[in-house]
């Protein structure tokens, strides 16, 4: 049998037929229902070569082969088809899952940086470890369901985060995670939120989600909003103090960098207050400078943000069933597989969209 998939193959997106993943030892095979494209996907799409080279430099492995066709997609909802062997079978045929997009295997596959024996959600259907499926909550809609993995990414952001209930937080960048981060912060109750985009459709995005003050970064300083909304008379809400900055009358920031470009997170350190927290969640693919001297003048803590735990998962999962997660409009388009290749063209527009959903068979 043989399935629709999106491939990528030499830099380029073309669906093809390709045969249908047949579940391993303790896997599942199930049908995609929705798959979110990710900043992510649309940088192995154009930096795959990169990307590959530098998982294998930090961690020896190989999270892909950007010399063989790839079928991206991790953000994805999926319905139960059959059980392969050596599994439970707890979960019914046509039960709705999610999952980390991980296989399970003696070599673990990443799924969504496999390639079409374990797709990812650009395809038809996916094979998924039994033992990490977690079913769909009834009265939770599929829709919401997929912002799961990236609501997660954000979750385990703020996480790093570490933040006290008087920091205030500033989100440089509202692309899919930056709007995701300000979801969250708005769940745990965090704020005021400070956001800053250059793009109009997502500063709007940004206040629909939660955030109290919006910057054009062209316009304003994020930083000036923080200044006129973080300082207090009383110095047992005064942050952590240093010998050059003594006695700040302001309540303590954690800035997140959510932009992921060359440059930024020396803007970062240039603008943040003194001993703010920064967490880098922006996935910068090229090569980067700053200036240690403002970090170790302003005592600021760096921090670096990736994936989540199977636990951070299950937790926003949960959040989003009970309603304490609010976040759908992230999802301002909707395309077939065989709109995938333009959606993703078309991504690098952000006032045309932020998070386009593929429903394979629309």
């Amino acid at each position: 049998m043989t399935m629709q998939a999106v491939i990528l193959d030499d830099g380029g997106l073309e669906l093809a037929e390709v045969p249908l993943p047949e579940p391993g030892p303790g896997e599942v095979l199930v049908k995609t229902l929705a798959n979110g494209i990710c900043g992510s996907d649309l940088h192995c799409v154009t930096h795959s070569h990169a990307l590959a080279a530098g998982v294998k430099a930090v961690t020896g492995g190989d999270m892909l082969d950007p010399d063989q066709p790839i079928v991206l997609g991790h953000e994805f909802v999926a319905e139960v088809v059959r059980h392969g062997p050596d599994t439970q079978g707890t979960l019914a045929p046509g039960t709705r899952v999610v999952s980390p997009p991980m296989l399970v295997r003696p070599v673990p596959v990443n799924l969504g940086f496999g390639g079409v024996e374990a797709p990812g959600g650009f395809a038809e259907y996916m094979v998924l470890t039994e033992a990490l499926l977690m079913p769909v909550p009834e009265g939770l809609s599929t829709e919401a369901a997929s912002l799961t993995e990236p609501l997660a990414v954000a979750l385990h952001a703020v996480n790093r985060g570490a933040l006290g209930a008087d920091d205030v937080p500033v989100v440089i960048g509202c692309g899919p995670i930056g709007l995701a981060v300000i979801a969250i912060l708005k769940m745990r109750g965090v704020g005021p939120i400070i956001a800053a985009d250059f793009s109009p459709a997502r500063r709007a995005l940004a206040a629909e989600l939660g955030a109290d003050i919006v910057v054009d970064p062209r316009e304003a300083s994020p930083y000036d909003s923080w200044h006129e909304v973080a300082a207090v008379d009383d110095p047992a809400r005064h942050g952590r103090q240093t010998a050059l900055f003594p006695e700040l009358p302001y309540r303590p920031s954690v800035v997140f960098e959510c932009v992921g470009v060359p440059g930024v997170i020396q803007q970062v350190l240039a603008g943040a207050p003194a001993c703010s927290r920064v967490v880098v969640t922006g996935l910068c693919m090229a090569e980067d400078r700053f200036l240690p001297t403002f970090g170790v003048l302003k005592e600021i803590d760096l921090v670096f943000s990736l994936y989540y735990t199977v636990e951070e998962f299950a937790q926003t999962l949960g959040h989003l069933a009970a309603g304490d997660l609010r976040a759908e409009p992230l999802i301002t388009s909707r395309v077939g597989l065989d709109g995938v290749a333009d959606a993703c063209r078309g991504l690098a527009d952000p006032e045309k969209d932020a998070k386009i959903l593929i429903v394979p068979g629309a």
